[in-house]
């Protein structure tokens, strides 16, 4: 066991424990694109991200931000509900109501060409240990992102995408990948205790070899102790839980090589 992760993470816990840590801070981001996918339903937005795009869009949408479908690209398609009108037998007044859905045609930011978009414009910083992900075959790439999330690790495609350049969420989602070959595989969906040793090996992983010296204790605790509540557990019971995972995760990251 590596005593210098033993002892980073037993400073973790300690502050979660006695609850010295600092006021969250506000995570640095790129800026929040307004794109048309961050209005959609969540089934539109899985059935996006399942085709291999955080960015898709309708031809007129496209063409609207100076791009342009390629010649032989295939549209992928979301169902958009149709609303008509109804009188209500009792009161009399007319209604909005739903009839029907109907597939709409959209094309991925990947099959159109033209002037860049708002979040392609901007680079990654040289983040430390990206050089792991490259070893295990894992592409790094800017994503458009929204208050919602702030990057992903994409399993099926080996690829994590970042909707900010700080590093500790790189470091959350390359644990997740680390978790996968410890594990042989992930839970499907956000699984508490999954999450949970993710953000902690963040955590370590900034006092261990972070750069950037902004201090993100406080969105780490606020991060673990909501997936601790789905276990019905409190942060410093749930780390403690997870504490043989997380060395594993960790120490896998810092030496490199097979799980």
């Amino acid at each position: 066991m590596n005593e210098k992760v033993r002892n980073v993470l037993n400073t973790i816990l300690e502050k979660f424990k006695s609850g010295e840590i600092p006021e969250a801070v506000a995570m640095a981001s790129y800026p929040i694109p307004d794109i048309p996918s961050a209005k959609w339903s969540f089934t539109n937005r899985t059935l996006m991200f399942l085709a291999g795009t955080a960015d898709a869009r309708g031809y007129r949408q496209w063409k609207s931000v100076n791009r342009w479908v390629k010649k032989g690209a295939k549209a992928i398609y979301i169902l958009v509900p149709c609303f008509g009108k109804q009188v209500d037998e009792e009161t009399g007044e007319e209604k909005e109501v739903l009839n029907f859905f109907k597939p709409s045609p959209i094309f991925m930011c990947e099959d159109t060409e033209g002037e860049p978009l708002d979040y392609q414009q901007i680079e990654l910083p040289d983040l430390p240990l990206i050089e792991r992900a490259e070893e295990w075959g894992v592409s790094v790439k800017a994503v458009p992102g929204n208050y919602l999330y702030r990057g992903y690790y994409s399993s099926d495609r080996k690829e994590i995408g970042l909707a900010t350049p700080e590093e500790k969420t790189f470091f959350h989602e390359l644990a997740h990948a680390s978790h996968e070959k410890v594990n042989g595989s992930l839970k499907s969906g956000q699984d508490p205790l999954q999450e949970i040793v993710a953000e902690l090996s963040a955590q370590a992983l900034c006092r261990l070899v972070g750069k950037n010296m902004t201090d993100t204790t406080g969105n780490s605790f606020k991060y673990i102790e909501r997936y601790a509540g789905k276990v019905k557990m409190n942060p410093h019971a749930a780390c403690l839980k997870v504490l043989g995972e997380t060395e594993k995760v960790l120490n896998l990251i810092l030496k490199g090589g097979p799980a």
